[in-house]
Order: structure tokens, then C-alpha cells, then sequence
């Protein structure tokens, strides 16, 4: 028997079904409220400064600057285009796949600090202390694609792709995979996919179908990307939302293909903006053949926190302990890395992969195709009592303790529930 929670020095008796409903909704309200309002405080201040920021950038220096580095990426997007030459794209939805050719000018290293955009207070903006556009060029065929990259590929013939995250302009989404790229060290050559995302962070749900808009555009990147002859590696790295796009679009590519592409060997999702029942089911749903998965997790990351709260309370990928499960994911190609630890500029905590300098270290080593561990005790070393619910409700009950007292029938149960294959039917259930 259960009884109705009623505010303080108030009963609920005698309320109408209506009121008491009302009671109900406006006490568990406050109760969330409580616990997430300093974080949609967080979010306003910076949201406020975000919106100060120059966004004409786009027109290219007059003169090429001198004594600076260059990025050169190709950008893929679905965003509808401006009429403003300043910003090339708006936060809208396009009706087509947009290609455009970006050079970016990044400031000499004296000037500035690894996992930092110097964002321009002005136009024209100062090269030798802030970023730039060089050049912008659209790429207006697929023979033109193809020149472009094989002017930037690198001996290995390796792409990364990357996918940004909520709340990005189509600027914000070229500065900072500048910086990814520049700050990491990766010769790879630099494809931007970029959805349309209004850069507010109060769009949070038009942003969330923007990218459920873009799944197919994805999806046709990456196969163009792998069915090219001149490319022999694609790595595929994911923020946030983007991160949901990403395994979205790869289980899309595993059932139109029949299998994930074998060119397609590394996916990073940092920070992934996931259901964290949804991923299991896109994880399985991609298929045996996988490539190998490194995921970045934080349990103090503020912005998953508000998306969790805003999503019924259900854990999200990158805001979970996974530690407890290391060891099995690592046998299904899957890597945790936790950056709960790591100092990072971002008051949310949310953009450690790009602008710690150890984060980006770290990712220089998997673009380069080594390990994230640096040498150091691996993460199943490292793991706490916390458990994570990766593997839905039926491996829940089994995992709040250490790895190393997991059960091999929890252990069972997960391999299970991760598999592809058909799941035979015991006690009138069949485990999805």
C-alpha cells in the first residue's frame, strides 16, 4: 500500500483527483527543480556569453597570414544555407547536403594554449592571437571531393570524421575541430559533418530532432567516405548529441550494408548525449563485426545531467561509471576512459576531450592508432563499487559490486544481451 505525498503542513485529503495530481506533479517539479536548477543557471551565464560571440567569420582574410598553422577540413552539412556570407549556414534545416572546403588559420602555440579556441572579438579578426578563416571554396562535385582529398590525405590514407554536439553554430562547429585537429597532432584528413543546431541552449529538443533529421546524411558520408579506393582507415569521432547521431547513423550504414564497413576501425564518443538503453540497442543492432568503440564518460558532467533530467531521469552514456563493466566491454571492442578526474576550462564539464590538454594528448594517440591508456594501470584497474545500468534491467540486479566479484552468470547475461544474435524464449521472455 502506497500513500500520497502531500506538500509540507498540508494534506492531501479531500483534494480532488485533479488536485492531488497537481500536488503530486508540482512537488516531484521542485524536488528536480532543486537539484537542477544551479545547473540551468550554469547554462544561462553560459548561454549569455556564447551570444556575444562574432559570428561573421566567414569572410576569408584579405591577405594570407604569415607564421600561423592551417587546417584544412572538408565540411559536410545539413543546415539551410545563409544569406549572409559571414556565416555560410544557418541553425536551420536544409533540403541537401551542403560541401564546402574550410581553411582555418590557428595562431602561432606562443600565443595560446592547447585545447583553447581564440575566438574573434572582431572583424576582421587578428590571426597571430585569434582564429581565422583563410579560405572558403565550395566543393561542387564528387570528382571535386575527390581532389580535395587527395590533396589532404595523409601516407596512411586515413579520414576522421567528426560530429559535433548540442548547441553548436556551423562556426563553432569549424573552430573547434580546427583545434581538435591542430591541438591532437593528426595527419588524418579532416571531414566535418555538421547538423543543423540552432548554438541555443535552450533548443535542446529542436536540436535532438535536428540530428534524428540528419541520421541518412550521415550515413551516406561514411559509405562514400569507405567505398572510396584512396581511403584505407576512417575513424569517427563524436560529441555529445553527435554521439547519438553517430552510433544512429552506423546502425543505419550495418543494416543497409549488412555489416559495418571493415574501413570504419575507431569510434570515439566523448561525452555521449545517449539513452543509455537506446545504445545498447544500437550497439547490438550494428552487428558482430564492429569497430573498436572508446567511450569517454564523466559522472561530472553537468550538461548530461540537465539531459538526463530532461529525459525522465534515465542515464545517459557519457554521464555513467562504466568502470564496473570494463573488462567485458573491452571483450566486445569497446574502451572506457573516465575523465571525471580531469581539469578542464568547461564549468560543465562536458568538453574535457577537446580542451584538456591531457584529454587531447590522449586522442592524438587513437587518431594515430595506439592505445588511450597512455601506458598507464588500464581502467578495469581502476574500477570503484559504483554500478552502471549499460546493460538494461535484466543485468541490473548483478553489478553493484567490484568487477572482480561480478558473477560469470551476470557476466553471461551481458554477452547476452549485447549479442546479435536471436535470443531464444525462456520463461515466456525474449531478451531484448
Amino acid at each position: 500500500m502506497t500513500t500520497s505525498p502531500s506538500l509540507p503542513g498540508r494534506t492531501a485529503q479531500g483534494l480532488t483527483g485533479l488536485g492531488r495530481a497537481k500536488t503530486i506533479a508540482a512537488t516531484y517539479f521542485w524536488a528536480g527543480m532543486g537539484r537542477t536548477l544551479p545547473v540551468l543557471v550554469a547554462l544561462s551565464l553560459l548561454a549569455s556569453g556564447c551570444a556575444n560571440r562574432v559570428q561573421d567569420v566567414f569572410q576569408p582574410l584579405a591577405v594570407a597570414p604569415t607564421n600561423t598553422s592551417r587546417v584544412t577540413m572538408l565540411v559536410a552539412t545539413t543546415r539551410k544555407p545563409s544569406e549572409d556570407p559571414g556565416k555560410l549556414y544557418t541553425g536551420d534545416r536544409g533540403t541537401a547536403i551542403s560541401l564546402n572546403s574550410v581553411d582555418v588559420s590557428i595562431p602561432p602555440d606562443r600565443n595560446r594554449k592547447i585545447g583553447e579556441v581564440q575566438w574573434p572579438s572582431r572583424m576582421p579578426p587578428h590571426p597571430q592571437k585569434e582564429f581565422a578563416v583563410a579560405q572558403v571554396a565550395k566543393v561542387e562535385s564528387e570528382d571535386k571531393a575527390l581532389d580535395w582529398y587527395r590533396r589532404n590525405r595523409n601516407t596512411k590514407h586515413q579520414v576522421i570524421i567528426f560530429v559535433h554536439g548540442f548547441n553548436n553554430t556551423y562556426a563553432d562547429a569549424v573552430f573547434r575541430f580546427a583545434q581538435i585537429v591542430h591541438d591532437s597532432g593528426t595527419d588524418a584528413a579532416p571531414i566535418l559533418f555538421t547538423w543543423p543546431s540552432r548554438g541555443r541552449v535552450f533548443d535542446y529538443l529542436y536540436d535532438k530532432e535536428s540530428a534524428n533529421y540528419s541520421r541518412r546524411a550521415l550515413e551516406d558520408l561514411i559509405l562514400q567516405a569507405v567505398k572510396s579506393p584512396d581511403v584505407s582507415d576512417v575513424t569517427i569521432l563524436a560529441h555529445s548529441m553527435g554521439g547519438w547521431l553517430a552510433a544512429e547513423a552506423l546502425r543505419g550504414v550495418a543494416m543497409r550494408e549488412k555489416s559495418i564497413p571493415a574501413k570504419v576501425k575507431n569510434v570515439i564518443l566523448a561525452s555521449p548525449d545517449i539513452d543509455i538503453d537506446v545504445f545498447r540497442r544500437q550497439f547490438t543492432e550494428m552487428g558482430p563485426r564492429r569497430p573498436h568503440f572508446a567511450i569517454l564518460t564523466s559522472t561530472r558532467d553537468k550538461a548530461l545531467q540537465v539531459s538526463s533530467w530532461l529525459s525522465g531521469g534515465v542515464n545517459r552514456v557519457g554521464g555513467s561509471d562504466l568502470r564496473p563493466y570494463a573488462p567485458l566491454l573491452d571483450e566486445l571492442g569497446v574502451s572506457v576512459i573516465d575523465t571525471s578526474a580531469v581539469a578542464t576550462n568547461d564549468p560543465l564539464g562536458h568538453n574535457a576531450f577537446a580542451d584538456s590538454p591531457e584529454m587531447v594528448r590522449l586522442l592524438g594517440r587513437r587518431l594515430a592508432g595506439q592505445s588511450m591508456d597512455g601506458g598507464k594501470a588500464s581502467v578495469a584497474d581502476q574500477v570503484g563499487v559504483i554500478a552502471a545500468n549499460f546493460a538494461g534491467s535484466a543485468a541490473r540486479f548483478a553489478v553493484a559490486a567490484p568487477v572482480a566479484v561480478i558473477s560469470p552468470q551476470a557476466r553471461e547475461i551481458l554477452k547476452e544481451e549485447l549479442s546479435s544474435d536471436g535470443a531464444p524464449i525462456k520463461d515466456g521472455r525474449i531478451s531484448y
